[in-house]
């Protein structure tokens, strides 16, 4: 990818003193009538209850929901993360909805000529200066390349980097407002992972390296499709790729069930080949994160957050199956110990083993099924619930880094096989993508492909 002087410079400037202040005040505002509440219910000796949660809950969408940006992403991504939040917790912060406003057309042009140079516009035959598509810490055009090519130019908001800086300090104290009321779950990895993510998906070098490291390791895949960077026009604030015509996988829910079957092994293999070969996730398995082309085949878009593992991660989830299968609960705590857990009591192991045999409840039954058998994801909410009761009385557990993005791919693209109501033998497929499973050969293979790409291996 080109060099251009613009990018570190005006990092530094869109994460000024002055954007970070403005961005404190403003998440301060919202939350600081929460903490007051919080006081005055502690002295007055009010103790935590169902009821309670509920309310503050409700208190904390509501102050949460003026806002844009990087906060409303983090709320929504914690609401998919059961170990994060209580269920009254993430069933409100489910209902935000990330809707920065667009930037303006002067915005659009400022923008342009900041990465590209006063020119910018020779390199389009069009560039519609309104956005196909906003998010939370950027927009996205659909342009026509000078070549005549159809491109997207995906451009990040202004001052995007003070607001992430600002919201992953506010952060902290949301976390802190609500242990006060429940501590089965020490968050303070989850913060990490989060604040490491966020930081990750303000740089589009990066991405663009993670689009050609999925580019490479899906190769094979011929049912999947990643997009191509156009690396002339890309820099660290604007990403430039090839377009991928697709429709939203949901108008898919009422087709044939040989259709909703096909997709939904299609997206299996977008996610999980990745992982079991190279140990490489992607990490927000949002439904606007990938389309269905006519012949059913699998865009996948948008590599901000994408999970590089550790050989050994990937190692302990696979045990953990064989542990469930086998009834081997030493196995089982070699797997947590591998992922990161720590202070692994018999009674913790317990809990943390009714958790996993519900995630690996439908890998576990050579049968065709549901990913779930209610066809509703409350069973999910219900048993992470049960969990999260359970890990109060056993004194509480920390989920190591590694394992919440792990979680939260899981449990989002469960909830895209409900959307299709697919009916799938997940036995196999799932015994395809392992059986010849070497950490040693995976580790190789992961440390070539992110060479190449100028990506680091984990540790």
């Amino acid at each position: 990818m080109s060099e251009r002087p613009t990018g570190t410079g005006r990092r530094n400037s869109e994460s000024s003193m002055g954007g970070r202040f403005r961005r404190y005040a403003q998440v301060s505002g919202a939350m600081a009538g929460q903490a007051a509440r919080l006081a005055g219910r502690r002295l007055a000796g009010t103790t935590s209850s169902s009821a309670d949660r509920l309310e503050h809950a409700s208190e904390l969408r509501a102050a949460l929901g003026g806002l844009k940006g990087p906060l409303m992403k983090v709320a929504q991504m914690m609401a998919t993360i059961p170990e994060a939040l209580p269920a009254e917790y993430a069933a409100e912060l489910a209902q935000l909805q990330s809707n920065a406003p667009p930037m303006g057309k002067p915005f659009v042009r400022r923008r342009m000529r900041a990465e590209l140079g006063e020119d910018w516009a020779k390199h389009f035959r069009d560039f519609p200066l309104e956005p196909a598509a906003a998010a939370s810490l950027g927009q996205v055009h659909k342009v026509v390349l000078a070549d005549g090519r159809t491109a997207a130019c995906k451009l990040q908001y202004p001052s995007i980097a003070s607001a992430v800086d600002a919201d992953l300090s506010q952060l902290r104290l949301i976390f802190a407002l609500y242990r006060r009321y429940d501590k089965a779950i020490n968050p303070d990895r989850i913060y990490e992972e989060i604040a490491a993510r966020l930081h990750e998906e303000l740089d589009y070098v990066r991405e663009a390296r993670n689009m050609a490291v999925y580019a490479e390791i899906l190769e094979g895949e011929p049912h999947v499709h990643v997009p191509e960077v156009i690396r002339e026009l890309s820099t660290g604030r604007l990403l430039t790729m090839s377009w991928l015509e697709g429709v939203r996988l949901l108008d898919f829910r009422t087709a044939d069930t040989a259709t909703r079957n096909r997709l939904a092994l299609n997206m299996f293999r977008a996610w999980y080949v990745p992982f079991y070969e190279f140990g490489v996730i992607h990490g927000d398995p949002h439904l606007g994160n990938y389309t269905v082309r006519p012949d059913l085949d699998i865009n996948l878009l948008d590599f901000g957050c994408v999970r590089i593992f550790p050989p050994r991660f990937v190692k302990g989830v696979i045990d953990l199956f064989w542990a469930l299968m086998r009834n081997d609960r030493d196995l089982a705590v070699a797997a947590y110990e591998c992922w990161g857990f720590s202070n692994l009591t018999n009674e913790v192991v317990d809990v943390l083993n009714e958790w996993a045999v519900f995630l690996y409840g439908p890998l576990m039954e050579d049968r065709a099924r549901p990913i779930h058998e209610t066809s509703s994801g409350h069973q999910g909410r219900e048993v992470a619930g049960k969990v999260h009761q359970r890990l109060r009385e056993v004194g509480g557990v920390t989920p190591p880094r590694e394992f919440v993005f792990m979680d939260r791919a899981a449990i989002g693209l469960g909830s895209v096989f409900l959307h299709l109501h697919a009916e799938i033998n997940w036995h196999q497929m799932f015994l395809g993508l392992i059986e010849d499973f070497d950490v040693d050969v995976l580790a190789k293979r992961q440390r070539k492909v992110l060479a190449a790409h100028g990506l680091e291996q984990p540790d």
